[in-house]
């Protein structure tokens, strides 16, 4: 299948990035693509988390969410209808890495390739984000963000998306909010992985900067 070229429209686009306001939306992976069992996802921190007594007041979960992972075309028309100009979304790393690290699965790839081109068509710019606060399962049960191999492996990551999708996408988030995920998820327990304790949370938030300065150098 040939692939579209979106090159001409990109650089039209990319003078957005400089525009003194850019109407845009945001979304986060977990919280509204659902299909969380589908095309090699793995399981993340907020799978679990959910499922903890006590940890969501009305015990909900990300499973079905909006159905964004099957509804990309609807999605994206209503944003043209509302006439945006950029669309945050983040990754999920478990959509590309099932275990955090191994092999690249390349369905996950598959379907944020899709939404960037569908959102070019569309006269959208693209603005991903690698980390929203769903860290893969399999890197949690070796210490998550505790363990400073998960620095590398963010590396890894942001390498194999950005080789998928950097001829398409002119700037990149790397973490959204560190603190919630160091402060609220390692000291008050109240995001996943639901950790209190305070030394912990200043050892999250060194990795987590590590991270980030690993895959900007990436």
């Amino acid at each position: 299948m040939t692939q579209p070229d979106h090159s001409l429209r990109l650089a039209s686009l990319q003078a957005s990035v400089q525009a003194p306001f850019v109407l845009g939306a945001g979304s986060s992976a977990y919280q509204i693509e659902g299909a969380v069992r589908e095309d090699g996802r793995g399981p993340g921190i907020w799978d679990s988390f959910v499922r903890t007594a006590g940890a969501v007041k009305d015990g909900s979960n990300g499973d079905w969410a909006c159905d964004h992972y099957h509804r990309i075309d609807e999605d994206v028309t209503l944003m043209k209808w509302m006439g945006l100009d950029g669309y945050r979304f983040s990754i999920g790393w478990s959509r590309i890495f099932p275990d955090g690290t191994g092999a690249v699965n390349q369905r996950g790839l598959d379907f944020y390739d899709r939404l960037v081109d569908r959102l070019l068509e569309n006269g959208i710019l693209p603005y991903p984000v690698l980390y929203h606060l769903d860290l893969p399962e399999g890197l949690q049960t070796k210490g998550g963000w505790l363990n400073r191999d998960t620095a590398s492996a963010f590396e890894s990551y942001a390498v194999a998306v950005a080789m998928r999708l950097g001829d398409r996408v002119p700037m990149w988030f790397t973490h959204h909010e560190p603190w919630c995920q160091a402060f609220l998820g390692y000291e008050y327990g109240v995001y996943a992985p639901g950790v209190r304790d305070f030394e912990r949370a200043l050892q999250c938030a060194h990795h987590l900067l590590l991270s980030h300065g690993l895959a900007t150098r990436a």
